[in-house]
C-alpha cells in the first residue's frame, strides 16, 4: 500500500520513500508525491534518486491492480532499485504544475457551462470537457470572459471529505457522467473553490487559489454525436 501524499498537499516535489516491490508494471513504493494516471488526470514523471547518486527517470505513474499501490513506471533502459532500497522521489514540478492549473481551470469551465460531463482529458497546457448539451449554442467569447473572470477572481480551491452516504443523499455533487468517484475507502474527497463557486467529488490535485491558473484561451470546440459539445481549453 502506498500513502498518496499529494492527496493532503499537491505542492510537495519530493519526498523519502523505501522501495517495496520491483516488477514490470514499474516499482512500488510505501509512500509518494507522484499522482498516479486517473480521472482524466496523467500520472506524474519525475526522478527516484539513489543514495549513491544513481537517478532513475520515472516515465509515467499509474495505480496497481488492487488501486491500494502506485506504481512508478521507469524510463526505458534506467537502472532499478532493489527491494528495501531508500529513495527521493522528486517530481517534474514544471509539468505537475500546469497539470494543476489546467485541471482547476476545467472545474471552473463546468461551472460556465452547467451542463452533464461526459468525458474529459487533462494536459499539462490545455485541457478538454465533454458536455451533453444538445443543441445549445455556444458564445465563445462570452464563455472565454466568464471564465477569465472566474480565474482571476483568486477563489481558494480546498477539500473536504463526506461518507459515501452522504454522497448518496447529495447525487447533484457529481457532475461527470463517465467518471464516478471511488468508492469503499468509506470517504470521497471533494474540491470546493470560492465559498459557492463549486464543490465536485475529485481526487486530482490543484492549485491553492484560481489566480494562480493565469489566463484562459477557449480552444475547438467540436461536436461529439449528436448530443455531446467538447469544448477545449489552454493557458494562455
Amino acid at each position: 500500500m502506498t500513502t498518496p501524499l499529494f492527496r493532503e498537499d499537491a505542492y510537495l516535489r519530493h519526498c523519502e520513500a523505501r522501495v517495496l516491490e520491483v516488477s514490470e508494471r514499474g516499482i512500488l513504493l510505501d509512500r509518494t508525491v507522484f499522482y498516479a494516471t486517473g480521472g482524466g488526470q496523467p500520472g506524474d514523471r519525475g526522478a527516484l534518486l539513489l543514495a549513491d547518486g544513481t537517478r532513475v527517470p520515472i516515465a509515467n505513474t499509474v495505480y496497481d491492480a488492487d488501486r491500494t499501490g502506485i506504481l512508478h513506471v521507469p524510463a526505458e533502459n534506467a537502472p532499478l532499485p532493489e527491494p528495501g532500497t531508500q529513495v527521493t522521489a522528486e517530481l517534474d514540478w514544471n509539468r505537475r504544475h500546469a497539470l494543476m492549473r489546467v485541471h482547476t481551470a476545467l472545474h471552473l469551465l463546468s461551472v460556465v457551462l452547467p451542463f452533464p460531463v461526459t468525458g474529459g482529458q487533462i494536459g499539462d497546457g490545455e485541457g478538454r470537457l465533454d458536455f451533453d448539451m444538445g443543441d445549445q449554442p455556444i458564445d465563445r467569447d462570452e464563455i472565454t470572459r466568464q471564465l477569465n473572470a472566474l480565474a482571476a477572481g483568486s477563489h481558494a480551491v480546498t477539500s473536504e471529505w463526506i461518507t459515501d452516504a452522504e454522497l448518496d443523499a447529495n447525487p447533484g455533487l457529481v457532475k461527470t457522467m463517465s467518471v464516478q468517484p471511488p468508492r469503499g475507502s468509506g470517504r470521497i474527497r471533494l474540491v470546493r473553490i470560492g465559498r459557492d463557486v463549486d464543490l465536485q467529488p475529485c481526487g486530482g490535485t490543484h492549485v491553492a487559489d484560481t489566480g494562480e491558473i493565469g489566463p484562459l484561451e477557449l480552444g475547438k470546440i467540436e461536436n461529439k454525436g449528436k448530443q455531446n459539445r467538447r469544448v477545449r481549453i489552454r493557458l494562455a
